[in-house]
């Protein structure tokens, strides 16, 4: 049993991160603090300055104090609020915080969870929206919930589970929003029981606090209704309920208990509010554009442009891409293996899994054996190769790296810039010999990683080389033995037809007679020519080169020309609107001129 806290305080959080502890997504282990939370001196009140996330933890510290220990304990750190925020910065983007909350929801599939729900909600205190996740797993009793509320601190280390830092739920949580409160239900042996948690980083600043606390209350549900399950004393219970009551969206304990009404005899429901604005001072997530979605606006925004070239609407199109701005998109592929018994439902409407290998064609499985320790070893990785449905219409290329079924690195491009060997290729790898980073969004870079990196590259341009044919480019080859009888291409006075063969990327634009191997009758093949004189040689390479800096420049224009364009209507209209008043002015004037034509004349008489 906790020690009895002091009358008229909260629990306070010696933050130790749990964010992955079995059985749900909450927060926090707790320790007794003088600290008075729901009613701070004037002098501590502060504000939140800025509702962006990547300003809301530029501010000053100022002077704390800390008594000091009791004879006989020793010292121990404290937390700073500040660290909640610096701590979420691990997150580069929302999209991977959201991943992190539905890591720890798949994880509860052992414990019989059938969903996931992800939705927006309407806080009724400001009509502000919040952000909703509510699973069916296991749920979490009181002393896990306070693990789970602990930084650092993880149950989760079985091959099955994907969480294992204990530090996801509150990076994640605060990288999407300021605030949020946790209401689970749990049944353990005879005893069911449910609990409330609120993690806050708008009532920390704005009450001052110099050290983190986490108010949360229990209940047991095992009879007919609600009793609460008191550690302390009744004063400290009723000072966390009433923290909550004021800092969460609930201001009252009846509309608190419903909240339980759909989490059912077991299950964890997270609503994150105050959810975090952009540079431009709106939400940056956006629940308008469609109903069945969830955007990063900033992200979609990109996307918008007009009169934009056929394969770069095309592209953007592709999986690869919507995965940036799409959260239906980007879930879609989130996990490598489709679940049997489980879904995701995202603002009411199942996630379709796509599994990325069937979206591609001419595929082929190669084992892959990594090193580890210096050593062969005996684990043997199968990665499946192919070329993208789209090829050669679009060159979406890239390797696709899980870790535990959950995707770590999209479409990650492993073969050099500028390059055209690889074009159209995208692989998958599950890599559980890897550790990711602990935003689950890269890998360290060990020397097994940079093994991988090299022989995966090695494996992709050795595919692209034997099957590129199959998608109309001839296959590289060894310099000619011999002239060819036929000149294929004649660039300039005195080229001769000595060869070398290199693939290249084809551009639009490019005459469909050039770099064509009528010999071999493969259509859309290049070649690299050379003259065998050498000065005054010019290859395909480097008329490609040229067109693709000419596209680039067309590009460019057109975009221009179209900003033009936009800006003369603008001026334009601005115009119109200077002629309108212009006219009113005129009009105005006119009339004062006569009424005090008119007042003259009748003082004259």
């Amino acid at each position: 049993m906790p020690p009895k806290a002091e009358k008229g305080t909260v629990k306070s959080v010696d933050i130790i991160d749990c964010s992955d502890v079995e059985g749900g997504a909450v927060v926090g282990m707790t320790t007794t603090s003088n600290t008075t939370a729901s009613h701070p001196s004037p002098q501590l009140q502060r504000t939140l300055e800025s509702h962006s996330f990547w300003k809301a933890g530029a501010y000053d510290v100022g002077h704390t104090t800390k008594r000091p220990p009791d004879d006989g304990q020793l010292e121990h750190a404290r937390v700073h609020p500040k660290f909640l925020h610096s701590n979420a910065t691990s997150h580069r983007w929302a999209f991977g915080a959201i991943a992190e909350l539905l890591d720890n929801a798949v994880d509860e599939i052992h414990n019989g969870a059938t969903f996931v729900k992800v939705d927006k909600i309407d806080v009724m205190k400001d009509n502000s929206p919040a952000l909703l996740f509510h699973d069916d797993g296991g749920g979490m009793p009181p002393e896990r919930i306070r693990n789970c509320m602990s930084l650092g601190f993880s149950s989760k280390k079985s091959n099955t589970t994907i969480g294992q830092y204990g530090n996801g739920f509150k990076t994640s949580t605060m990288r999407l929003g300021a605030d949020v409160i946790v209401f689970t239900r749990a049944t353990t042996a005879s005893r069911a029981t449910q609990s409330i948690g609120l993690l806050s980083y708008t009532f920390l600043r704005r009450t001052g606090q110099d050290d983190v606390i986490v108010p949360m209350i229990d209940f047991d549900v095992s009879g007919h209704w609600a009793e609460p399950i008191i550690y302390g004393s009744q004063d400290d219970w009723s000072s966390n309920l009433k923290v909550i009551l004021e800092w969460s969206p609930f201001p009252s304990k009846e509309e608190l208990m419903l909240q339980f009404e759909d989490i059912g005899p077991h299950g964890t429901k997270v609503i994150i509010y105050n959810l975090w604005l952009n540079d431009e001072g709106i939400y940056e997530l956006s629940f308008d554009d469609d109903d069945e979605d969830i955007r990063l606006r900033d992200e979609a925004n990109q996307g918008g442009l007009t009169n934009l070239r056929r394969k770069t609407i095309e592209l953007q199109s592709h999986i690869s891409y919507r995965i940036r701005y799409s959260l239906r998109a980007y879930v879609s592929i989130l996990y490598l293996r489709k679940f049997s018994n489980f879904s995701i439902i995202l603002r009411g409407k199942p996630v379709q899994q796509l599994h990325i290998a069937d979206e591609l064609k001419y595929t082929k499985v190669i084992a892959y054996k990594p090193r580890l320790g210096g050593e062969e070893s005996e684990v043997t990785v199968e990665t499946t190769f192919g070329f993208v449905k789209e090829a050669p219409s679009i060159w979406v290329s890239g390797l696709n790296v899980y870790h535990k079924n959950r995707l770590i690195r999209p479409f990650w491009k492993i073969t050099a810039d500028g390059s055209s060997k690889g074009n159209g290729v995208v692989g998958i790898i599950e890599a559980n010999f890897i550790e990711p980073a602990h935003d689950k969004q890269d890998f360290e870079r060990s020397s097994v990683f940079v093994r991988l990196e090299a022989r995966m590259k090695q494996i992709l341009l050795d595919y692209w080389k034997n099957h590129c044919h199959l998608v109309g480019f001839q296959p590289p080859s060894a310099r000619a033995h011999h002239e060819q009888k036929q000149s294929h291409v004649q660039l300039s006075v005195g080229l001769a037809a000595n060869v070398e063969q290199e693939v290249v990327q084809p551009m639009d634009g490019l005459p469909t007679n050039i770099g064509q191997d009528v010999s071999n009758g493969y259509p859309g093949s290049q070649e690299k020519l050379t003259s065998r004189d050498g000065p005054g040689s010019i290859s395909i390479d480097q008329i490609c080169e040229e067109n693709i800096q000419l596209f680039v420049r067309c590009e460019e224009h057109m975009q221009k020309e179209e900003e033009l364009k936009q800006t003369a209507e603008c001026l334009e209209k601005e115009l119109e609107e200077a002629k309108r008043k212009l006219a009113q002015i005129s009009s105005y004037l006119e009339t004062r001129r006569k009424q005090k034509m008119m007042g003259l004349q009748i003082e004259k008489f």
